[in-house]
């Protein structure tokens, strides 16, 4: 298959298109970087330089295609979130008005962007909620009233021993501040994922989704508790464990703190059935005892 992957150059996308080419199919990657570029190159796809503000660029890159991941979304400022979710939206928008019937488009979204409260496990047929400036999923809903086939992949906190989703924030905050924190008994939780077997289940979206919208959770464990992970890294890095009421979880974490105190555990048994996949990779608190902090 010709697949066509935004966001090719980062965290998931680097394994997918290793993972994409060694299953044979043909890869052609959107880098915004000169050295992204040379990634791609080096890798055996095919390089096209753009990012998600490039409409035009978008559409000659899903031209033709076989199928279409949308890895990609603008971290870099998250203080402009809203903004990136519209670009996101025209992004997937642009991209499936220029695939054929029967072709393929795969966005990613997030298991916490599911309807769900405390303690309510988010399963693959709850719906998006639609308060968030964050919702790919409408957009590409619309694309499937068109023909063409359509997949969202909602990620949980996806980790290895160099990231860890907003893990990885919470991280760079204990370093910052001299504490490792969670919020209230630290009870509530995240599901999480390995990073290869995310990067496998969006080859098997990718070769085995059927006609029409479907929804799959790349969840490995149901929940991890923000207390466990808070003390794993206080453990890794040496440094004290500390409670924070609600009032004061804000202007520690700063915009992370909408996200701390959130119950988000999340299911995957539909999707492991319709697909047969099996994740066996380590859990997030065993790669964040491998990691290396110093570094």
């Amino acid at each position: 298959m010709r697949v066509f992957v935004t966001g090719a150059t980062g965290f998931i996308g680097t394994e997918l298109v290793k993972e994409l080419i060694a299953a044979g199919h043909q890869v052609r990657g959107l880098s915004r970087s000169d050295r992204g570029m040379e990634q791609l190159k080096a890798a055996g796809a095919e390089a096209l330089h753009g990012d998600l503000k490039d409409l035009n660029g978008l559409r000659e890159g899903a031209r033709g295609m076989d199928a279409v991941v949308h890895l990609a979304f603008n971290h870099d400022d998250m203080s402009k979130f809203a903004e990136n979710g519209q670009d996101e939206r025209a992004a997937v928008e642009a991209m499936g008005a220029v695939l054929e019937p029967g072709k393929l488009l795969v966005v990613t979204s997030g298991t916490g962007i599911a309807e769900g409260g405390p303690g309510h496990l988010r399963v693959e047929s709850d719906p998006p909620l639609r308060v968030l400036p964050r919702n790919p999923e409408d957009a590409a809903r619309a694309v499937s009233e068109r023909g063409v086939r359509v997949a969202v992949v909602r990620l949980p906190q996806v980790h290895d021993t160099r990231k860890q989703g907003l893990v990885t924030w919470l991280i760079q905050i204990a370093r910052t501040t001299g504490v490792s924190a969670y919020v209230g008994d630290g009870a509530n939780r995240w599901a999480a994922a390995p990073l290869p077997d995310v990067a496998h289940l969006y080859r098997l979206v990718v070769e085995n989704t059927a006609p029409g919208f479907h929804v799959y959770h790349a969840v490995e464990e149901e929940g991890v508790s923000l207390r466990g992970i808070a003390e794993t890294i206080g453990k890794g890095m040496g440094l004290p464990v500390k409670s924070l009421t609600s009032d004061e979880a804000g202007a520690h974490f700063s915009w992370l703190g909408h996200f701390v105190g959130l119950d988000m555990p999340a299911y995957s048994e539909q999707t492991r059935a319709a697909l047969h996949w099996q994740p066996a990779g380590p859990g997030l608190n065993e790669d964040l005892s491998n990691m290396d902090y110093s570094a």
